[in-house]
C-alpha cells in the first residue's frame, strides 16, 4: 500500500495508498446512509400502497425491485462518492440545504415532502463524506475510525434492506394475522416514518453544512480570496433556488426531476469555470453522474410519491 503512489497514475482529487482507502471508506459510509434512507422510504411507500386499493400497481412495482440491484447501486455510489472531491461535495451539500429550506418553508410548518427525501440521496452521501472529512481531519487513527464507521453503517444498511424485503414479502399477511412484532409496529406507527426521517436528515445536514463551510474556507489563503469565491456562489445559489421554486409552481408534479438536476449542475459547472479549479469541473461531472444514478434507481419510488 505504501509503494502504490510511486508508479500509479495521478487522478484529480484521488490519492493512492492509505488515502485511497480512506476515500473508499468515506464513500461507503455515505452510500450506506443513502441505502438506509431508501429502504425506510420504500417501507413507508409500500405500506401506503397496501392501504390504498387504487395503488396496487405501484405496490407490485415496489415489490419487484431486486436485491442484486441494491448491492450494485451501493457499490457504484461508493465509487462515485470516493472520487468526488471534498470541495465539490461541500458545494453540493450547501446547494441542497438552501433548496430544502426553501421547499419546507413553502410547504408550511406541519407538512412534509416525501419526494424531497428521495431528491436528497446524493447530497446526503456527500454530506456524510464531508462530515467525516472534517471530524477526522488530523486524527491519529483515521483509517481505523473510518473502518469502524463503515462496518457499523454497513450493518445498519443491511438490516434496513432485510426489513424492507420482509415488509414487501409478508407485511400484508402479518398485518392481518397480527403475529409479527415488526409488522404490527409498522401498522401502528408506520405513518410516522417521514417525521423520523425529517429529524434525522435535519441533524445530518446541519453537521454537514458546518463541515462544508469549513472545508471550503480551508482552501483560501486570505479573506479577499474567500470573498471572491463566496459572492458569486451566493448569487448563483439564490438564482437557482428561485428557479426551482418557479418550476415547482408551474408543474403539478413538482417539476421535472432530471431537468432540475441538469440545471443545478450546469449552474455549478459555470460557477467553477470562473472561480474554481479545473479538477473541480471534473468532479462536477462525477456529481452529475451520481445524482442521475440515484434518481434512476429510485424512479419507482418517485412515481409513487407523485401519485401520493
Amino acid at each position: 500500500m505504501f509503494s502504490l503512489g510511486s508508479w500509479l497514475p495521478l487522478f484529480p482529487g484521488l490519492a493512492w495508498g492509505w488515502a485511497l482507502l480512506d476515500a473508499l471508506l468515506q464513500g461507503l459510509v455515505g452510500a450506506c446512509a443513502v441505502s438506509v434512507l431508501c429502504s425506510l422510504l420504500k417501507i413507508y411507500l409500500y405500506i401506503q400502497c397496501v392501504n390504498s386499493p387504487q395503488r396496487q400497481e405501484e405496490k407490485e412495482a415496489i415489490r419487484a425491485q431486486r436485491a442484486l440491484l441494491e448491492t450494485l447501486h451501493l457499490l457504484v455510489l461508493t465509487g462515485v462518492l470516493a472520487m468526488v472531491g471534498a470541495r465539490v461535495a461541500a458545494l453540493v451539500v450547501l446547494e441542497f440545504s438552501l433548496r430544502a429550506v426553501s421547499t419546507l418553508l413553502s410547504l408550511g410548518k406541519d407538512s412534509h415532502s416525501t419526494r424531497l427525501y428521495l431528491l436528497c440521496q446524493f447530497s446526503l452521501g456527500c454530506g456524510v463524506s464531508c462530515a467525516l472529512s472534517f471530524l477526522l481531519d488530523g486524527a491519529p487513527h483515521r483509517t481505523s475510525s473510518l473502518a469502524l464507521a463503515a462496518g457499523l453503517a454497513g450493518l445498519l444498511a443491511l438490516q434496513c434492506q432485510r426489513l424492507a424485503r420482509h415488509v414487501c414479502a409478508l407485511y400484508e399477511l402479518h398485518s392481518r394475522g397480527r403475529y409479527c412484532g415488526l409488522c404490527i409496529l409498522l401498522l401502528a406507527h408506520g405513518h410516522g416514518l417521514p417525521w423520523l426521517l425529517r429529524r434525522a436528515l435535519a441533524v445530518a445536514f446541519a453537521v454537514a453544512d458546518l463541515a462544508a463551510v469549513q472545508l471550503i474556507n480551508h482552501g483560501f489563503l486570505s479573506a479577499t480570496e474567500a470573498l471572491r469565491f463566496w459572492t458569486p456562489l451566493t448569487i448563483c445559489y439564490a438564482l437557482l433556488v428561485v428557479y426551482m421554486q418557479e418550476e415547482a409552481r408551474q408543474s403539478a408534479d413538482g417539476g421535472p426531476v432530471f431537468q432540475t438536476v441538469l440545471v443545478r449542475m450546469g449552474g455549478l459547472f459555470i460557477l467553477l469555470l470562473t472561480v474554481g479549479r479545473w479538477s473541480d469541473v471534473l468532479h462536477v461531472f462525477l456529481s452529475l453522474l451520481g445524482e442521475l444514478w440515484c434518481l434512476l434507481r429510485a424512479r419507482v419510488l418517485l412515481q409513487s410519491c407523485r401519485s401520493q
